[in-house]
């Protein structure tokens, strides 16, 4: 391609407070439609809104994790537009003096480090949510007023797994600071994408697209895809392209005209007369970064150092904060001297096993003590990490412990040489081809017998064991 993508991402990021930004109703998900509203969030005539203190906490907690400069001096805005799920047809949100600005975030483009520049994280409110089904278009107010944060990153991401990776270490750091479930499928976290393209080489930058509608970071991923071939083939034809925003569509997979884009002075913006401009103390901020925790990238370089892992390992593992403090837990509680063995674990069968059920490693629900003590009947040559892995799925299945499994289900390796000699005289003795061709020199022949071996011992003989018997029988 003759072209460069430039991509900026808005995310959008529900607050986990017990209440709404500016009234008392519940933000708890999931109830009836239309049941957790009031006069405030709804926009009645003669009704005042009164900040929620936690939600200011939590959105400088966010902005001092992405390296932005809290400012001292910050208001609420009118963004002004008319559409069904915005009862007051305005959005309380900021403008021109947001809550912070000139933050970043590092990401792995696969070639080093990328840094990723933050314009700026503001407050807001979210709008309800509309319905379309049975030929009728419904609302429910339930999400009006929640507290949101507008995360808008610099046009420096240029493809679409930069745009991937972003969005994978922006809510890995939110969740660490516990202040959103990132729940995309709830609506917790919202991404839009604004893309265009250039000539490689050119600075100027391009018409600019908006892409909404995508939820999950698969699909913002694979409509950025969409987008950057559907515009190469209008530029390569010399068509001019419109600014305009679109929707992704999945089903089809791709993207469908929405609207024209509206640019800022279509909002009418203007001071929120209800709401006060306030002063934000540094005193006030330096309490918020004391609460701040040990976020990912820092936790990584912890793993690294102190447990011994791999950059690669500790990413995996760093990636969620449940996730990470299992594993923790985990290696405090090893008696053996070397991690990655655990870690293979993790990275191997344990993750497969979240994969497949769609959860994270910390989901599957398997106490600390009940994987060591599986690890432990392996390392000890006691099951072969075949019946491991049968073992792992069972106690997922049952909560039972490893060892009552394995008794249930007779697991225990056979390692006594002298229960093996049989099996062995009777796998040489069936198999005088494969034999033939170990004497003439194919070591392969051997790994054969071997399986021959396991298979009539059921898979219950030491692997182990059974080679080096073979093997001293072949040999002499």
């Amino acid at each position: 391609m003759n072209y460069e993508a430039v991509i900026g991402l808005e995310v959008h990021l529900h607050l986990n407070t017990k209440t709404k930004a500016f009234c008392g109703c519940s933000t708890e998900f999931g109830k009836e439609a239309n049941s957790q509203v009031c006069p405030v969030c709804l926009g009645f005539p003669g009704t005042l809104p009164v900040f929620n203190q936690t939600a200011l906490s939590y959105a400088i907690k966010v902005a001092l994790a992405l390296g932005c400069k809290v400012q001292k001096y910050t208001k609420f805005d009118r963004k002004n537009y008319f559409y069904p799920d915005l009862p007051k047809a305005y959005q309380i949100s900021q403008y021109d003096l947001p809550l912070s600005l000139d933050g970043f975030l590092n990401i792995d483009c696969g070639e080093g480090v990328k840094r990723i520049g933050i314009t700026r994280v503001h407050m807001e409110e979210d709008a309800g949510k509309l319905i379309h089904e049975d030929g009728a278009s419904l609302v429910d107010f339930n999400r009006t007023g929640i507290p949101l944060l507008e995360i808008v990153s610099e046009p420096d991401m240029n493809t679409p797994e930069e745009a991937y990776q972003y969005l994978s270490r922006l809510k890995s750091v939110i969740e660490y600071l516990d202040v959103s479930d990132c729940d995309m499928e709830k609506g917790s976290l919202r991404c839009d994408a604004n893309i265009s393209l250039r000539l490689k080489g050119e600075k100027k930058l391009g018409t600019k697209t908006e892409l909404k509608n995508m939820n999950s970071f698969k699909g913002v991923k694979d409509a950025l895809t969409y987008e950057i071939e559907r515009q190469a083939e209008l530029l390569k034809s010399g068509e001019v392209l419109s600014q305009e925003t679109r929707l992704w569509d999945a089903k089809e997979s791709k993207t469908l005209p929405m609207r024209t884009k509206e640019g800022a002075k279509d909002y009418r913006y203007f001071p929120e007369p209800d709401l006060p401009p306030f002063i934000i103390k540094d005193e006030a901020v330096e309490e918020v970064r004391k609460s701040i925790p040990e976020l990912p990238g820092e936790k990584l370089e912890r793993f690294v150092k102190e447990y011994g892992l791999s950059v690669y390992d500790a990413t995996i593992l760093v990636a969620s904060k449940r996730d990470a403090s299992f594993a923790e837990e985990c290696f405090k509680a090893y008696s053996g001297k070397d991690k990655k063995a655990l870690v293979n674990w993790f990275i191997g069968p344990l993750l497969s096993e979240a994969n497949i059920r769609g959860l994270s490693i910390s989901g599957l629900n398997i106490p600390s003590a009940n994987l060591l003590e599986l690890v432990g009947f392996v390392e000890r040559n006691e099951i072969s990490h075949l019946s491991a892995k049968t073992v792992l799925s069972e106690m997922i299945i049952s909560g039972k412990r490893a060892e009552e499994i394995i008794k249930e289900k007779n697991l225990i390796q056979i390692s006594d040489s002298s229960e093996l000699i049989k099996i062995a005289e009777e796998v040489i003795a069936e198999n005088s081809k494969s034999v033939a061709d170990y004497k003439s020199g194919k070591e392969n022949a051997l790994m054969f017998l071997v399986g021959q071996l396991m298979r009539k011992s059921k898979g219950k003989a030491n692997p182990k064991v059974a080679k080096e018997l073979l093997k001293e029988k072949l040999d002499a």
